[in-house]
């Protein structure tokens, strides 16, 4: 027994690297670093906005429909249910924890927004752990969709109560519907809802139609839009660290720490691979769109100088590079 494990680890260790050296090579990402590059030597180098719009409705329209499409297949289940309350138990859990870990250091205002985004989710890392799932020659379950879309308003609800009970000056009010509206009606959360929808409802033969559209093309779509994404991330970057250490320090670590722990205690819902990794990447992210679109509105002191350039510049290359290949080990082998 003991000679067997000593020689299975080393393996497990190999394969591990190879799957990392392979992430890092993925042509995605490197357009991601290329973005990063343009603006470090000041290229004139960028995606038109309405360019870079349509390509992010695209994303989610072609994964919602995907996603819809695998869900017509799927007979639901205990394990399905007990995954979508265990998609927003992550969603509830994630924005307190980190609310007191964060309000050390921030106020009550920047730390309620932060955790709030950290604990909702990134449909941008969702879209990317699909292509790595791809990649391993594995597919996305339709319901994980659903929970990716269920996870978006709890976190966005607890961190506003978070900063209306802990803020000083107590002069954050919002009204607890108008919140779930907006989460629920935010562009992103209606298209890959509706897509899911219209997936699930759309026939083989005619889902089959549009397959070129929805399939072939959706790693080049993916490939130019984590350019623009590197670019933006370049520019936000500059200004970032004049907050200190203490914001790159919890955008690098937590988010990986939260990857790490609910990959391993997904097994308690769920033994498919797949669904523990997509549970990893899901805890792991951090929303950079819905979250502070109701932020703008509701939370008007919170600073989108924190939480967008470490949800985009620090979270999000640390989970498209280091995180995926970790989080579909722990899935593989805890």
């Amino acid at each position: 027994m003991n000679t067997h494990v000593h020689f299975c680890w080393p393996k497990t260790i190999k394969m591990n690297i190879d799957l990392l050296i392979e992430n890092l090579t993925n042509p995605a990402l490197l357009f991601f670093v290329l973005g990063i590059i343009a603006v470090s030597v000041k290229s004139d180098l960028e995606i038109p906005e309405n360019s870079s719009k349509f390509i992010s409705l695209y994303l989610l329209f072609s994964i919602g429909f995907k996603g819809g499409q695998e869900l017509s297949h799927e007979t639901f289940s205990a394990e399905i249910a007990w995954s979508m309350l265990f998609g927003i138990g992550i969603s509830l859990f994630i924005p307190i924890y980190t609310f007191f870990i964060l309000k050390r250091r921030l106020s009550a205002y920047d730390a309620g927004a932060i955790a709030a985004a950290y604990g909702s989710v990134s449909a941008v890392t969702f879209v990317t752990a699909v292509s790595y799932l791809d990649s391993q020659q594995l597919t996305l379950h339709g319901h994980m969709v659903a929970i990716m879309a269920l996870m978006e308003s709890p976190a966005i609800i607890i961190g506003l109560v978070l900063i209306s009970i802990y803020n000083k000056e107590k002069t954050s009010t919002f009204s607890i519907p108008s919140v779930i509206k907006h989460s629920l009606t935010n562009g992103s959360v209606l298209l890959i809802l509706g897509s899911l929808a219209i997936g699930l409802l759309t026939n083989a033969k005619h889902a089959e139609g549009i397959k070129p559209f929805t399939n072939d093309i959706f790693k080049g779509f993916l490939a130019i839009f984590l350019l623009d994404m590197g670019i933006v991330s370049g520019r936000k970057l500059k200004s970032f660290f004049e907050f200190g250490w203490f914001p790159f320090v919890f955008a690098l670590v937590i988010p990986f720490l939260n990857g790490c722990a609910f990959a391993a205690l997904s097994s308690f819902v769920t033994d498919d691979i797949t669904n523990r990794f997509m549970f990893a990447v899901l805890a792991a992210s951090a929303s950079y769109i819905a979250v502070p679109a109701a932020m703008k509105i509701t939370v008007p002191k919170a600073n989108p100088g924190l939480f967008l350039p470490m949800a985009l510049a620090v979270t999000f290359p640390m989970n498209i590079t280091l995180g995926m290949p970790v989080y579909f080990m722990i899935a593989q082998h805890f």
